[in-house]
């Protein structure tokens, strides 16, 4: 079935993951013509799946909230809410070489470390943050003198310090207090639902099945999809459109949305100007060196532990504490993530090492883990997964519009009132198309051109 309207352009857009997806979706959905193009093997970035022993599942944690607006809406449009498994969760805490369970307001009181006067800071911190419209203001205030001034120096030192550098690493210290804003905001919202618990949700099949199904949506609406298509350069024709190289090929199109993280999207778009590059290349971004265990039985019970004491990774997260163990036959899954700059050594850590690592650090959380209990052991490497709210980052952010025309840069370093997650990329999708399909001034010709493409490229893939 044909789909796409004369008169409108044809849309290029740069990397598959769910903004990629989500944006094709939108763009196809209003008459467009969408080629998308994902330099991997397969579609979802950052929110793929892999093979890990015998199972297929998501290459990184994921969680949904019922609040989750944007997504749920998307779930919705792809048939897939209604299998959604809601679950409540519990919170673990690891500090001084002990776990403590913090799942309620009566674990939160006998909460250890912490006393009496401390643990009403730290309640009245969270509740403050949660209340707070005006976001912008705390963009210019560190979140370490925040944080002090209502949680106490105490409590900061104990609990947010820890977890700060866990997350941050150095760069804490150079981020604004509208982080731990957003992070209170998003799990504050599952409380918004009217839920005297919190929910999390997980679609049953993973991404894998979120992702499949995605992928049919888009070619029942016409979208053509390459895998495989690592793009060199972005460049502006004398015909008056856009090239996109890749390797040996080339595609023409009209116009042309890259969604890479901004220092890529430096290197891919030569012909933007010397401040718009410069713009792209100082976004400071913070990536991931993730470990998934696939173990034979479980460690606490708790979705998320977080972790004050120094250990090789930022926290425990027991998958199996919401997802069903069956979709894992029976076995339990286990992330092990660190945050670190792109430059960090532990990217050179190979997984012989990391798995040695971490496994003797579950030793020493848990008495009766044993290296016998792993059954599979893999790990994620990715240098660029989110952009460091950074004193006054919003008046930084690269714009979508650039000053070629019909070239976009839509990416998740956008994400100026919120932390990285799903629902975000999916609202941030949405909330561009306005100015994508904006009419275009003439595009002038460049100085220096291409010939322009001359047939229609075959798909490598999908």
């Amino acid at each position: 079935m044909e789909f796409v309207m004369s008169g409108k352009p044809h849309f290029g857009i740069v990397g598959g993951g769910l903004l990629g997806l989500s944006l094709a979706l939108r763009l196809a959905q209003r008459g467009h013509r969408v080629t998308l193009l994902e330099g991997a093997a397969q579609l979802g970035g950052l929110a793929d799946a892999w093979q890990l022993g015998d199972i297929t599942w998501d290459r990184h944690y994921h969680v949904t909230l019922l609040s989750d607006s944007h997504l749920r809406g998307l779930l919705r449009e792809l048939s897939l809410d209604d299998d959604m498994q809601w679950v409540p969760t519990r919170t673990g805490f690891y500090v001084a070489g002990r776990l403590h369970s913090l799942s309620s307001s009566w674990e939160f009181l006998r909460f250890p470390p912490l006393g009496l006067i401390d643990k009403l800071r730290l309640g009245w911190t969270i509740w403050h943050a949660s209340r707070i419209r005006d976001w912008e203001r705390l963009e210019q205030i560190p979140v370490g003198q925040w944080l002090r001034k209502h949680s106490g120096q105490r409590t900061f030192e104990r609990i947010w310090l820890p977890l700060l550098k866990a997350k941050l690493g150095a760069a804490w210290e150079r981020t604004s207090a509208a982080f731990i804003w957003a992070t209170i905001q998003r799990l504050y919202a599952a409380r918004r639902t009217g839920l005297k618990k919190e929910m999390f949700g997980y679609l049953p099949g993973g991404y894998a099945r979120l992702l499949a199904t995605f992928r049919e949506k888009l070619l029942s609406l016409g979208v053509e999809i390459r895998t495989g298509w690592r793009v060199d350069a972005i460049e502006p024709t004398a015909a008056g459109t856009l090239e996109i190289a890749a390797g040996g090929e080339r595609l023409a199109c009209d116009r042309v949305v890259v969604t890479v993280p901004a220092p890529v999207a430096a290197k891919i778009c030569p012909s933007l100007s010397a401040a718009e590059l410069s713009r792209l290349e100082q976004v400071e971004y913070l990536g991931i060196v993730c470990a998934s265990l696939l173990l034979a039985r479980p460690l606490a019970g708790y979705y998320v532990t977080n972790i004050t004491d120094e250990f090789p990774f930022t926290g425990v997260i027991e998958m199996t504490a919401l997802v069903d163990p069956t979709q894992f036959g029976g076995r339990h899954l286990v992330y092990l993530p660190k945050y670190v700059a792109a430059g960090d050594p532990t990217f050179s850590q190979s997984d012989d090492e990391l798995r040695a690592t971490s496994i003797a650090a579950l030793t020493r959380m848990y008495p009766d883990f044993s290296a016998s209990d792993v059954l599979a052991f893999r790990v994620s490497r990715v240098r660029h997964v989110f952009a460091l709210s950074t004193l006054g980052y919003s008046h930084r952010v690269p714009p979508v519009e650039t000053s070629l025309p019909g070239l976009f840069l839509v990416n998740s370093a956008q994400i100026v009132n919120g932390t990285l997650n799903v629902n975000e990329t999916v609202r941030l999708a949405e909330g561009s198309l306005e100015t994508l399909c904006q009419s275009l001034p003439q595009l002038p010709l460049p100085a220096r051109t291409h010939a322009p493409a001359t047939r229609e490229l075959v798909a490598r893939s999908g």
